[in-house]
C-alpha cells in the first residue's frame, strides 16, 4: 500500500466524521452502512456503498478513475478492468442516478447535484 493510500485511509477514518450523507433522496449512513431511498432500503454491495460514499463526499468534482478504483478497492489501478465501470452501471440502475452520475470523457466520473 503506498503512503498516499495509507494517509488517505487515516483521513478517512478521523477526518470524515459525517455518519449520514445525503444526495437527492438518498440518505447514506456510513455507521450502519445502509441506503435509503425515499422511504426504501437499497441493497448494495460493499464496493457499491464504497463508491457511492467517494461519489458523494466528491459531488461535483470529477474523480479520475485510477483514484476512484484505488480508493474503494484499495489496490492499484492498471487499467485492464472494467469493474468501476459495471460498479457505476448498477449504482446508477439501482439508485436512478442516470442523470446525476456523468461519465468525463477521458477522465472518469462525476456525481452532479
Amino acid at each position: 500500500m503506498s503512503i498516499i493510500a495509507r494517509v488517505e485511509a487515516v483521513l478517512r477514518r478521523f477526518g470524515n466524521s459525517e455518519k449520514i450523507l445525503h444526495f437527492a433522496d438518498l440518505e447514506i449512513n456510513t455507521d450502519s452502512r445502509q441506503v435509503t431511498k425515499g422511504q426504501k432500503n437499497v441493497d448494495l454491495t460493499v464496493k457499491e456503498f464504497d463508491l457511492l460514499v467517494e461519489l458523494v463526499r466528491n459531488k461535483n468534482i470529477a474523480l479520475y478513475r485510477d483514484r476512484l478504483y484505488e480508493k474503494v478497492w484499495q489496490e492499484p489501478f492498471t487499467g485492464e478492468t472494467r469493474t468501476l465501470d459495471s460498479h457505476i452501471q448498477r449504482l446508477r440502475k439501482k439508485l436512478g442516478l442516470e442523470q446525476q452520475i456523468k461519465t468525463v470523457f477521458r477522465i472518469g466520473y462525476r456525481l452532479e447535484e
